[in-house]
Order: C-alpha cells, then structure tokens, then sequence
C-alpha cells in the first residue's frame, strides 16, 4: 500500500477495499525497511495495531468515525503523549514518561488518527539539519548522504518516505517548513495562538507553533484545522473561530495580490536551482493572472540576529528547570549542589543545546540586557509592523523556503553561524506571529526538491491553504 492522500485511504477503507489494520501493518512493514533513516525513535507497534483493529470494528459495525479515521500519524518528540516517553531528543530526558497529552494529541485522537510512533528531532528543537539529537541524526530518504532539515527532520522524512501519512513539528523560526522543503513535503506554520502549545516542551515560547507535515496542502490544511482554536490550557491560544478550510479550498482563490522581498530577489546565498524555480514561479503566478510585485524591505540581515538573541533568551529560561533536582537527568558523578547542577547539565545536555542556553544567559545578564535582549525586542516590533505593512497592500508575501535544496550531513555542522543561516528565509514568520505554508516547487540538478514559501496575514490560514493548493494543482497537472 503506498497511499498519499487521506481521500484516497478513506475511499478505500469505507467501502472495504483495504482494513485499517491492513494499513497499519504497510506502514510499520516501511518502518522496519526503513530503519537506517534514523526517523522514529519509538514505534507505537501493539497498541497501533490494537487501535486499527478498534476502528475495524466500529466502521464495519456502521459506526460514525472521525474526519480524521484512516489517518495514521507520527509526533515529534517534543509533544507529550500519556504514558508514552517524550525527550526531545535529549539525554537529560532520557526515559522519561509523560503524565498527560498535549491538547493537539487529544483532538488528533478525538477525530481517530492512530498515533503510530515518536519521531527523532534536533534536540529541545535547536537546529537546521536534525544533526543535534542525541540518538544520532535522521537521513534524508530522498538521499541518506544528507540531511532532512531541521528541527523537524524525524517528521519530515517519516513522511517523505511514507512511513506515515502525516506527522507534527514544532516551529520556532523554521523548523517545520525548513525540512519540508529539504525533504519534498508539505509544511506548515500557523498563526502564533492558533493551535494550543499546550504539551509542548518548550524552545521558545513566544516562537513556538505545532504544525503538520503531509504529502499534500489538503491533508495539511485538515490536520491544521482540527488542532486549532482555544484553549483553556494556553493562555496564548486565541478564541478566534477556526475557519472550515475545506470549504475554502474547494473554491478557486481568484486573482491575488502577491509581494516578492527586493532584499529576498538580489540574495547571493540563494542555490541557482531554488532561483529558478522561483522565478518559475512567479512567471507561472501572472500567467494565471495574478499581480507580482517586488516591495521593499529592508530588515532581512537583522531577521537572524533578532531571532538567535531572542529564542537564546528564552531558551535559558525554559530550560533552566532540567538541573537534575527539579527536572531530568541526574548525573552519577554529583556530590553536592554544586556539581549536581554544573554535571547534570553538563553531561545531559548536548553540544548545541549548551550554546544557546549560555547565549541566551549572556544577553539576559546583567550589563548586556539593554544592549542586546532590550534592542532585540524592539527590532523585532519594528520587524512585525513592516511585515503587516506588507498585507495592506499584498495577499501574500512569497519567498524561499530555504537558501538551498538539502546539504550533505557533517557539511555545516563546524560553523554554526553558516548553519543559522538556513533559517534566514523563514524566522520572519515567527517573528512577526503570521502563518507560512512551504510546498515543493522544482529541483535542482541533483533531483533534489526545492521549497517555495507562501506568508500571510495573521489567521489567513484558509486563503494561505486555499492558494497553496491550486498552485499545488496546477504544477500536479504540469
């Protein structure tokens, strides 16, 4: 079975064609072929199947089912699940088993998506290529020799190599449409406050957003649906009605107004393949009538810089209850409080991790709060106001998602300014708290996908999936 779509499951499952318990068996047959990928670091496998076989049940019984019934689905291993371990992909959480579900997993179970295992992430999501976890990197299935992107890797080539049919990220400047666009999928990131970050263990808290991956705009866009809107566990989430995207996108989206970053079109970091294809792109967008128009923007070099300071900040704090006493791993070497906490950390943190707790420690510290964390805060106002300037104007902003197509593993991990680069094109939608989609458009040489990005105002997700989606089609027809 090599289903690519939930339509397709869904026909085949109601009308007896396949069982669910057939599905689930093709999927963990892929996972077990798979398994140098490095994607899951837990496989949900008897109680998978024991699901299944529930829904087996209910459905030959003539029993209503969820809108999400024949969807099986992987959580990065930052989303708690009950009585399921959750790290992040950190030794200092090692076995540790979650006491409750974050409130996406409940909705995703309320609806009948069967949870099929955890997937492998860079750790506490820190990272761009899914090389910081510390059971090992995940390879990208479209080429094991390089990387999946990150933070999100695990998610990414779990669904990029079907091992199932969707699967939730975290998004704190990137880290879901960046492996998208590595991996050939579609990713997404919604509006900051659309969808609970209950659950979550946190990176950066005003940065964070949970959102899926999927093989197509149509899945992603239910999935989004479904985990979105208030609750009473998150403060931050907003009881803004969800939108029924379905509806939307059965809809043509009419003649937009799309805004192309001047700083974005003259980029030298950008690979010759991913130019192309956006160029293809636009060139496609006024063919159909759209309005392409270049606008000014002149914040690009500080979007990376006002990130790192910011989630480095952030970080320090959220991680500072892992020391061995409140939370997580205790190191065996410790004697005394002293080296309870500077061994524990020491020893269950990894390499990257203890570099941006020890950033973020900085620009919080006394004497270099003003100058750094204060200045940063105010750019990143100024930032989010020029971004929403933009809607005025445009429906959509439209950009790469990612400088190049994947890069081989061991490439870039000696320079870590190098490789906070890759976030360049996407940390803007987390400053500015707006929705972005990333959707495969062209490849390069190598056959390798390129990413291209749709931004939109703060909860446009419909228009953003229904836009998404005909692009989506028309280069399906192609």
């Amino acid at each position: 079975m090599d289903y690519r779509s939930l339509a397709s499951i869904r026909k085949d499952l109601f009308s007896g064609k396949i069982t669910m318990e057939q599905l689930v068996d093709s999927y963990l047959i892929r996972i077990d072929a798979n398994g140098h990928l490095n994607a899951f670091l837990e496989v949900f496998r008897k109680e998978t199947v024991e699901k299944a076989r529930e829904l087996d049940k209910r459905i030959h019984a003539g029993e209503p089912a969820g809108r999400l019934a024949g969807m099986v689905i992987g959580l990065k291993d930052n989303i708690c699940y009950k009585d399921h371990k959750v790290s992040a992909s950190s030794r200092i959480l090692e076995n540790y088993t979650s006491v409750y579900s974050a409130t996406v997993v409940d909705r995703l179970l309320a609806e009948d998506a069967i949870i099929i295992g955890r997937l492998n992430c860079d750790e506490f999501a820190m990272g761009s290529s899914n090389e910081n976890s510390a059971y090992g990197p995940v390879k990208n299935p479209l080429d094991p020799e390089r990387v999946p992107g990150g933070s999100s890797g695990g998610s990414a080539a779990a669904v990029a190599a079907n091992l199932c049919l969707a699967a939730l990220g975290s998004d704190t400047g990137g880290s879901i449409r960046q492996p998208a666009a590595l991996c050939g999928v579609v990713g997404v990131k919604p509006t900051y406050g659309r969808v609970s970050r209950y659950g979550l263990l946190a990176y950066g808290s005003s940065f964070d957003q949970i959102g899926p991956f999927a093989h197509n705009v149509e899945d992603a866009a239910l999935v989004t649906e479904v985990i979105s809107g208030k609750d009473p566990h998150d403060s931050t989430s907003s009881s803004r009605p969800v939108e029924d995207h379905s509806s939307v996108m059965a809809q043509q989206p009419g003649k937009k107004r799309f805004a192309v970053l001047d700083v974005v079109m003259d980029n030298a970091s950008i690979q010759p393949a991913v130019r192309e294809s956006l160029l293809s792109l636009i060139h496609e967008l006024k063919q159909e009538g759209h309005e392409v128009k270049t606008v000014s923007f002149p914040y690009l070099d500080y979007l990376v810089p006002v990130y790192y300071v910011l989630t480095t900040a952030e970080a320090s704090s959220n991680l500072a209850r892992y020391d061995g006493i409140h939370y997580g791993y205790r190191s065996p070497q410790a004697t005394d409080l002293d080296s309870t906490y500077r061994k524990s950390r020491s020893e269950g943190f990894g390499k990257e991790v203890k570099r941006r707790i020890m950033l973020g420690t900085f620009v919080l510290s006394s004497g270099y709060y003003d100058a750094y964390y204060t200045k940063a805060q105010k750019a990143r106002r100024i930032i989010r106001q020029a971004t929403l300037d933009i809607f005025r104007e445009f429906d959509f902003i439209l950009l790469p998602t990612t400088p190049g197509t994947a890069f081989k593993i061991g490439q870039k991990t000696s320079d870590p300014v190098t490789m906070y680069l890759e976030d360049i094109f996407t940390v803007q939608a987390n400053i500015a708290g707006i929705p972005a989609i990333s959707f495969p458009y062209g490849k390069d040489g190598s056959g390798l996908p390129a990413g291209m990005q749709l931004m939109a105002a703060p909860f446009a997700e419909a228009a953003l999936f229904q836009m998404a989606n005909a692009l989506q089609a028309v280069r399906s027809e192609a």
